[in-house]
């Protein structure tokens, strides 16, 4: 049960990117960032850094998503 609410957090917060970045990239306001050859700027990229890497992905992403306004 403790593996089970860790993992839960973070498949709901990936699903919670994916679905952000998605209704933002159709209104005309993607989340951007890019360093270097590192660019993300589609929802599914997003999504899999998020899967990866959440503990920095998740926190970039809502940074860019406020300068995206």
């Amino acid at each position: 049960m403790t593996t089970l609410i860790p993992l839960a957090v973070l498949l709901g917060s990936v699903g919670w990117v994916y679905q952000d970045a998605s209704a933002r990239a159709r209104r005309g306001t993607p989340v951007y960032f890019s360093a270097g050859w590192i660019e993300l700027s589609k929802a599914a990229t997003w999504a899999l850094g998020c899967l990866c890497l959440w503990i920095v992905i998740l926190p970039l992403y809502l940074t860019c998503r406020r300068q995206a306004g």
